[in-house]
């Protein structure tokens, strides 16, 4: 056993204490990786409120980056000293879903309170998205973790864990948007972002940002955007039409907010489909006219982690990064310590922050 220092949620919707805590090394087919960096994600911040359920107490955190310290039996392709990117995606490679080349949604359940971290007097702390990494480090299966280059900082490698691969691959691989195709992004958030991003990556015409704030609107601009309007104004998804000349080929839909599922298919052409990527708490509730969809062959699909298989998806991405196509380093809003993580989440919770990212050894 590890000593390691984590922040953990004790009960939900309270500030999560940084204490010490006990990390197993890794067994049969698991890496330890000492962490450079871990952002702060809005899941991270919905799992800790409650809205989802789940086990206490438990370490959040699943958007990291880091080097390999330590090595289980049966790992290949991977030694001590790689530089990694850790997400959550922890797929078994065998059950019909990763059969299928779908490792977002496998089959295999996972059971975090068995994992490799316990209190420091042995008592069970679940590793929460079987990651755990609000902690300087974490023992995960080998299948959640990508080889970078070394050159990449750590801070902007953490970022593709989560928020990245989710919002381009939403645009990608469940949209599988074409060049001069029309996109809407609900949210210019994070997620949003990049949702921005992978829609200008393939090669859209016209990629309409919708957002309660001003401010965020301008910056979607700078990362591809071409049109803002605020959601706040009536009705929004006329003024997208008119900026389109027509509906939109996919509406990705990337806050986890109601009203914003409500309308998505009103910014709609007919043969499009909304892609249902934010997360509202469980037991809320979307409305829509079924008729509508069903006469014009629109739709509705879930996107989990942007659809990606993350050894084909992630180094696509960091190349895009170093040929300067693909932002990363810009959307880095703050940089704090995990002693000042509740300040971090705090923020984050303005709406206001792009990414707000832990940097560990500061």
């Amino acid at each position: 056993m590890t000593t390691i220092k984590a922040a953990v949620c004790h009960e939900f919707g309270q500030p999560l204490t940084v204490e010490e805590v006990q990390l197993r090394a890794p067994q049969m087919g698991e890496i330890e990786v000492c962490l450079s960096a871990v952002a702060v994600c809005h899941s991270d911040i919905s799992f800790a409120e409650g809205a989802w359920g789940g086990s206490l107490p438990a370490v959040y955190g699943h958007e990291a980056a880091g080097h390999i310290t330590a090595v289980g039996a049966g790992v290949t392709g991977l030694v001590k000293g790689d530089p990694v990117v850790v997400t959550l995606i922890r797929a078994c490679g065998t059950c019909p879903s990763c059969s299928e080349g779908k490792p977002t949604i496998c089959g295999t359940p996972y059971d975090g309170t068995k994992g490799p971290l316990s209190t420091l007097d042995g008592g069970p702390l679940d590793q929460a998205m079987a990651c755990g990494a609000f902690a300087e480090k974490v023992v995960v299966d080998q299948s959640q973790v990508v080889k970078i280059s070394e050159d990449i900082p750590m801070e902007a490698a953490s970022l593709i864990a989560c928020g990245v691969i989710t919002g381009i691959g939403a645009v990608v691989n469940a949209a599988q948007i074409r060049a001069g195709q029309d996109v809407v992004v609900i949210g210019a958030g994070g997620v949003g972002l990049n949702a921005i991003q992978g829609a200008r990556i393939a090669g859209a015409r016209r990629i309409v940002a919708v957002d309660m704030s001003e401010e965020k609107l301008e910056i979607a601009k700078e990362f591809g955007a071409t049109d803002g309007i605020l959601a706040t104004d009536k009705k929004p998804f006329v003024q997208a039409h008119r900026a389109m000349g027509r509906g939109a080929d996919a509406v990705i839909v990337t806050v986890g907010a109601i009203p914003a599922y409500d309308t998505a298919p009103r910014y709609l052409a007919p043969g499009g489909k909304v892609i249902m990527v934010g997360m509202p708490h469980s037991g809320e509730k979307s409305s829509y006219e079924p008729v509508i969809l069903a006469a014009i062959g629109q739709g509705m699909q879930g996107s989990k982690m942007g659809d990606v298989v993350i050894k084909r998806d992630i180094p696509w991405m960091v190349d895009l990064y170093q040929q300067g196509r693909l932002k990363l380093d810009e959307l880095i809003s703050g940089r704090w310590s995990l002693d000042q993580i509740n300040e971090a989440i705090a923020d984050t919770k303005t709406g206001s922050a792009k990414r707000n990212v832990i940097i560990f050894n500061r």
